[in-house]
């Protein structure tokens, strides 16, 4: 059976779901509408790329996964391991690619490696360290096994970053994040392109974050040049609260003081600060596919559309989680056996 889905009332985050869904679970979809309203609306390449390669891993057979698509379909065979390659084409972000590969290392039979190319820090997406140093650290606590190389970093418009990301076979534990606990430490990992050195863009964006947060925790800095086809500069405050973590991430532009790209993501941190929850609100609606397969709860500061339009996604394949609004936003999932 081919599930009919709506894609309508989401972004690229129902379609990269779904595809990795139907590679775990051997159902196939076709999904119409897809990111509807959004302008414009169908797929651009980060989603193409991110179903492109959730379906080369499961060997599907694929329609209408293209830029500017409006309805796609898949309809997966097994997945495998392997050595496999994909490029955006622009500079749009690998993070969300990564995105649809990391769930299916619970379905592998053995090993993949996969080297993509694309943007690593671009707007709305995660940046690179925010994967690396908030996202990937809760899913190995999970028991999730990958493994990621940043060979390059990219920035838009010439994108050009590259990334090498291993998945191993894994079996996860129940999902168990509903007290955020005391803030034991924070980390700001600052990055800039090695034209913006003798500008001391990192570091001043550092300085941004330093003025935008007081704290009497311990407090480690990174920053970092780097060498991209592109001019530009990230920074993120990641929050460490000893059971997992959060983090806070601001972009620099054109124009735009290094300090006050820290103050950005300060901003976010404090804002954090004085919400209910355990996770952050963007690390909530991806730990959903998690939390729906291994069982366990949440806490987040607030429902978001991601969280709703994922947990409807999530039950039309027979995952179900429940949402419950009190102090703080609580999920939770009994876990559903969907692995073949």
């Amino acid at each position: 059976m081919t599930l009919a889905l709506d894609g309508s009332a989401g972004g690229g985050q129902l379609v990269r779901t779904a595809a990795s869904l139907a590679a775990l679970t051997g159902e196939g979809f076709e999904m119409t509408g897809v990111r509807g309203n959004r302008d414009p609306p169908g797929l651009r390449a980060q989603h193409a790329t991110a179903v492109r390669a959730a379906a080369t891993l499961c060997d599907a057979d694929t329609t209408g996964v293209d830029v500017g698509s409006e309805r796609v379909v898949v309809d997966p065979g097994t997945l495998r391991g392997g050595d496999f390659a994909f490029d955006v084409g622009t500079a749009e972000s690998l993070p969300l690619v990564v995105d649809a590969l990391l769930p299916l290392a619970v379905g592998l039979p053995e090993p993949v490696t996969v080297e993509l190319a694309g943007g690593t820090d671009v707007r709305h997406a995660p940046s690179l360290d925010y994967l690396r140093h908030v996202k990937l650290p809760a899913l190995r606590s999970l028991g999730l096994d990958a493994e990621l190389e940043i060979d390059r970093r990219g920035f838009y418009p010439a994108g050009g970053g590259e990334l090498t990301l291993t998945l191993r076979p894994s079996t996860l534990d129940s999902v168990e994040l509903s007290e955020r606990g005391r803030l034991a430490q924070v980390a700001v990992h600052s990055a800039a392109s090695n034209d913006l050195a003798d500008a001391d863009v990192a570091e001043r964006q550092i300085s941004g974050v330093r003025e935008g947060i007081d704290l009497d925790v311990p407090v480690r800095e990174a920053a970092e040049y780097v060498s991209t086809r592109s001019t530009g500069s990230v920074v993120t405050v990641v929050a460490d609260y000893g059971t997992h973590r959060a983090g806070f991430t601001a972009l620099g532009e054109r124009g735009r003081p290094a300090e006050d790209v820290g103050l950005a993501a300060a901003a976010g941190f404090r804002r954090f600060a004085g919400e209910p929850g355990a996770v952050d609100r963007h690390l909530a609606d991806q730990l959903l596919p998690y939390l729906a397969l291994a069982g366990g709860s949440v806490t987040a500061p607030e429902r978001t559309r991601h969280v709703e339009t994922c947990a409807r996604l999530l039950d039309a394949f027979g995952a179900p989680v429940s949402i419950e609004e009190s102090d703080a936003l609580r999920l939770s999932a009994t876990g559903a056996e969907l692995t073949r």
